[in-house]
Formats: structure tokens, C-alpha cells, sequence
């Protein structure tokens, strides 16, 4: 099967590649893909975007949003050939969606800030949805968002009708009472009772993070990123200085964290 070699491809020609890739003859991969088999991939390819803007790679991001469009091209073209709609039915939605959304920008609704604009949205969503109360919209939000992402979310519903803390202080003073509670639920031994207080102490977390306007998925991913750096300098460490991590004891490698925390300190100060 051939396709007409080109110097530079468009959206139509990205849907007719996956039309070709997934018709009898095509490439016998595609052709046995479904939702669910490549939800995973659609996932991992947001997530590669995610990291092309986190590290302001823009040659990369234009590749990674290629391939987040491609799944999008592939799930189309499994309901089109369902007969149930196509790329086309999706962009009239989401171009539908657009502009009933908008009332500040295409109807009579005035937003003067972000603030405002993302109010007046707010209002049209609910509407759309058929939305009475601040609960349905808290319902609304999908269960498949990653936990941390779903709790800001949630919270920020709670805080457009006041039920929310002054500021990140009180949110902290919920924190100490949720940790002391943690506490409590270890001293017992109960695992039922120490599930739900680590949620409610994760949960809090993310109020305290929001209030600092600091997204706490991204904070709990830098503190991944600076564990197994700061880890692989106490491995070589310890790996110079003849010392078995395996049969050390917890005091020796944490005097060796330590150390290292030190060293990373004195060099992000530019070695004073």
C-alpha cells in the first residue's frame, strides 16, 4: 500500500495515514488495537509532553504532541469505523464547547482578569452539565486524574462556596492535627485507621500547597528527582569508602545523607 510521498504533511494527511494503518492490508498492530489496549499508551505520551515543557524543550514537545495527537487520530478512527463519529464530530464538540464556555469572549458576560474568565467557565460548565450544586460539580471530576491532581481540584470546588481555611497557616495547623492523628492510628496498630489518616495527611498537604499556589504534583515529583540524585552521591560514597549500604547500619548512611546534603548546599551556593 502506498501513500503519496510528501515535503510537508497536514492534520488530513495524519487522519488518512491512520485510516491506511488501520484498514484491511494495513499494519497488522494497529489494525488490532482497541480503547483499552493502548489506554496506556495514551497516558505515557501525555506524560512525554509533560516532560518536553517541564524541561522548555521545544523541538521535543513538538514531537510529543504529535504523538498525543496521533493517539487521538487512532481513537477516532476506531469509533468511525464503529460508525458511531469521527475526528470531524470531535472538533465541532470541542469548537461547540469553545465558544458555550466563553461568554466573556463570545457572548455578553464580562471577565476583566484570569479570575473572572475562569469563573464565567465555571458557571458555563455547570450549566452544560446540568450541574445544581458544588457537590455534582466535585463528582464531575474524573476519578482517573492522579490523586494529588483530583485533591486540588476538589478543594478549589469547596473554596468557591467559602469552605475553606484564611490562609496556608490554618491549612498547616490542619496539618499537625492530621499528623497527630497518624500517629495515634500507628500507636494502635489499627491498618484500617492508618489508611484513612494517611489520606486525610495527603489530602491536607495539597490545601497547604495550594495555598502557596505551588502544584504539589509537580513538588512531589522534584523531591523524586532530588532523592535519587542525593541518593546516587551517598551510593558512591559509600562505594569509595569501602562501606557495604547493604550491611551498613542506618546510622552510618543517614550520616552519609547528611554529608551529601551538606556538599549539595555548599555547591548550589556556588562553593561558598
Amino acid at each position: 500500500m502506498e501513500y503519496q510521498q510528501k515535503d510537508k504533511y497536514t492534520f488530513d494527511d495524519l487522519i488518512e495515514i491512520v485510516k491506511i494503518l488501520r484498514a484491511p492490508g494495513g499494519c497488522p498492530w494497529d489494525r488490532a488495537q482497541t480503547h483499552k489496549s493502548i489506554r496506556s499508551n495514551f497516558i505515557e505520551e501525555t506524560y512525554e509532553a509533560i516532560e518536553a515543557i517541564d524541561t522548555d524543550d521545544t523541538e521535543l514537545l513538538r514531537e510529543e504532541l504529535g504523538d498525543v495527537l496521533m493517539q487521538v487520530a487512532l481513537h477516532c478512527e476506531m469509533e468511525r469505523e464503529a460508525g458511531s463519529f469521527d475526528i470531524n464530530d470531535v472538533c465541532d464538540g470541542v469548537c461547540k464547547k469553545l465558544i458555550y464556555r466563553h461568554p466573556h469572549v463570545f457572548g455578553d458576560v464580562t471577565a476583566e482578569n484570569p479570575e473572572q474568565a475562569l469563573n464565567s467557565w465555571d458557571a458555563a460548565k455547570m450549566k452544560s452539565k446540568s450541574q445544581t450544586t458544588y457537590s455534582d460539580a466535585m463528582r464531575s471530576i474524573s476519578k482517573a486524574l492522579p490523586a494529588l491532581m483530583r485533591s486540588e481540584k476538589i478543594q478549589k470546588k469547596a473554596s468557591k462556596v467559602g469552605f475553606d481555611w484564611d490562609n496556608a497557616l490554618g491549612a498547616m495547623t490542619k496539618l499537625t492535627e492530621e499528623c497527630n492523628e497518624l500517629n495515634v492510628a500507628i500507636a494502635l496498630g489499627n491498618s484500617k485507621n492508618q489508611l484513612e489518616e494517611v489520606g486525610d495527611v495527603l489530602f491536607t498537604v495539597v490545601n497547604v500547597a495550594r495555598f502557596l499556589d505551588i502544584d504539589s504534583e509537580y513538588a512531589l515529583e522534584l523531591a523524586c528527582e532530588k532523592f535519587v540524585t542525593r541518593f546516587a552521591m551517598v551510593e558512591q560514597l559509600a562505594q569509595e569508602r569501602g562501606i557495604n549500604m547493604s550491611a551498613a547500619s542506618l546510622t552510618q548512611l543517614d550520616s552519609l545523607w547528611e554529608e551529601v546534603k551538606i556538599l549539595q548546599k555548599h555547591k548550589s551556593n556556588g562553593g561558598n
